[in-house]
């Protein structure tokens, strides 16, 4: 198809530059003369073009479906031909839409000294989004752009082998162990584990669900409103008779496409869904003030009031600056109704704003880049998905300057708190689901050992910090607190963490080395700064000792993931 495009273009330009010489040479004035270039179309059954100023029949595909390499593909600028219309060539060059997503910038977190700064502080995050989206991309060939990557919410996608508590009198259960670095023998690796309690599934409380979606132009390919359609069917076998599911639609202005239903009435739910269609501009705010009085109107007491807002972010018409929209989910929450997001499509995703409003509605951000990922979310997650067991869970972790000299955490970026914050239950922080885990990663440096990165200070001594007398079995002090999810004020977790666990001889778990390599493959994806040598090939062989039974197939299509990304890497960044 290309050849016969370029012998096309070759012909035409030929055309051209006769018609150009005739014009500054009376000579050619019988060139000038000859009949304009014209290009018609035979019959399917001859399958061919003709080209009537030159004779010169080339093949060519039917016109209903012909797909041609834009002119800038070809190496060939596309040029307006004499006697064709004016948009001949943008027919046969098309011009490509302009890649608009956005993506929020974060500094990856700085190696911190623990004899300056021996406190760390963030809110958790039960996120997936990140790794579905950078998975959209690696699966197209393309490596994602760095601020595409969040590691957090890669290693949060993962379900682990963590213990949970063993009933509801507390939330979750807390745990850490320690490891030595694989990308660094001279540093140790520590990880955090959080497991939600898991409540029995026919446990679950009654749902008010608001689907608020977008139906604008830009939500009409393939990936997008009709892979949510099929997505929000699969859903509605999993609602009962006190469920209640209400579709609230967005274009040019909100609309409400189904008025609160009870979950037994599935065809009535079906058939609005089938209904769905795209069209128009986006004014999002419009649809998520009408999402929230519908969800108060319905609102279940006891029970889950979620909207779940799904979109490709392209808020183009309405209130679009971010803050607004923020405004109005964080005053809008405070009824008790959280907002999750739902994203979909490439092109003009904004994943900005997909994240940041989820965190503001105190719900969690997904993307959907497949069936399958649609039934991920909205069917085997959904329990924990709108279901909050935990809100406001932040984590602290001090360490002791007497054993460990320098730490960073891996990720979390735009989850990292002010230590005053901690004890404040004024402050936002993230929430956590049934059954939910979440994983964070620190990468500390012991007093003498060979991993420092940062110089010491000149006047202060290694270890010597006021406060640490007899605490030298202690190498960290872990904190959470959280709240209840209809409560406002906030109970203490406290750990310490031995130091015994920085010298003992254990042999790594599945979950170790798996959660590490998603660590260091996220570290890769943004640059890679801190992985000295560690490679592509490392990280793959560090995930495969770490796949364990992975009856999801989830970990094995990580791996996956990170061979093909050695195939697009350059051979000396492998």
């Amino acid at each position: 198809m290309r050849r016969q495009i370029l012998i096309t273009h070759i012909l035409l330009s030929s055309a051209l530059i006769l018609n150009a010489c005739g014009a500054e040479n009376s000579q050619t004035a019988d060139l000038q003369a000859a009949p304009k270039v014209k290009v018609t179309t035979e019959s399917s059954s001859s399958d061919a073009a003709t080209i009537a100023a030159t004779g010169v029949t080339v093949p060519s595909a039917p016109a209903e479906t012909r797909k041609v390499e834009p002119a800038t593909t070809l190496g060939i600028a596309a040029e307006a031909v004499p006697g064709q219309s004016e948009n001949f060539t943008s027919n046969i060059y098309p011009t490509q839409p302009a890649n608009t997503e956005n993506y929020a910038h974060n500094d990856d977190n700085p190696i911190k000294r623990t004899a300056e700064d021996a406190v760390s502080t963030f809110s958790i995050d039960v996120d997936t989004g990140s790794y579905a989206n950078l998975r959209r991309f690696l699966m197209n060939g393309q490596k994602p752009p760095a601020d595409a990557v969040r590691v957090e919410e890669m290693l949060n996608y993962f379900s682990y082998a963590y213990k949970g508590p063993r009933d509801a009198s507390i939330p979750f259960r807390a745990d850490a162990d320690v490891m030595t670095t694989p990308w660094n023998p001279n540093t140790k690796l520590l990880r955090l584990a959080i497991k939600g309690y898991q409540p029995p599934l026919d446990h679950r409380p009654a749902a008010n669900l608001v689907f608020l979606i977008d139906v604008s132009g830009s939500m009409q390919d393939q990936d997008k409103l009709p892979l949510l359609k099929a997505g929000m069917k699969m859903l509605v076998d999993q609602l009962g008779a006190d469920d209640k599911v209400t579709i609230v639609t967005y274009a040019g202005s909100a609309g409400l496409a189904l008025a609160p239903t009870s979950g037994n009435e599935k065809e009535t739910i079906r058939a609005a869904i089938d209904g769905l269609e795209a069209g128009g501009s986006t004014a999002g705010g419009e649809g998520i003030a009408l999402a929230y009085a519908k969800a108060r109107e319905a609102k279940v007491d006891g029970g889950i009031n979620r909207i779940l807002l799904a979109t490709d972010g392209d808020f183009n018409v309405g209130v679009t600056d971010i803050d607004a929209l923020k405004d109005m989910i964080e005053e809008n929450r405070k009824s008790g109704i959280a907002l999750s997001t739902l994203g979909f499509g490439e092109g003009n995703y904004n994943d900005a704003l997909m994240e940041q409003i989820a965190d503001v509605g105190n719900g969690s951000y997904g993307h959907i880049d497949s069936l399958n990922e649609a039934k991920r979310q909205l069917v085997d997650g959904l329990q924990a998905n709108i279901e909050t067991i935990a809100k406001d869970v932040k984590v602290q972790i001090e360490f002791n300057p007497a054993i460990v000299a320098e730490y960073r955490l891996i990720g979390y970026e735009n989850r990292a708190l002010k230590r005053e914050d901690f004890n404040n239950d004024q402050k936002d922080a993230g929430e956590i689901g049934a059954g939910h885990s979440v994983t964070a990663l620190y990468e500390i440096a012991l007093i003498g050992s060979k991993g420092l990165s940062v110089d010491p200070l000149r006047y202060q001594d290694e270890g010597t910090a006021k406060g640490v007398a007899g605490k030298a079995e202690e190498f960290a002090f872990l904190r959470i607190r959280y709240k209840a999810p209809g409560g406002d004020a906030s109970k203490l977790i406290e750990t310490p963490l031995p130091t015994a666990w920085l010298s003992r001889d254990k042999e790594t778990t599945p979950d170790d080395n798996f959660a590490a390599a998603v660590a260091a493959f996220g570290q890769y994806l943004k640059g890679g700064d801190r992985l000295g040598q560690f490679d592509l090939g490392q990280i793959a062989s560090l995930a495969r000792s770490g796949r364990g039974e992975d009856a999801s197939g989830e970990r094995a299509e990580f791996i996956n993931l990170v061979e093909l990304t050695e195939a697009l890497a350059p051979t000396q960044n492998r």
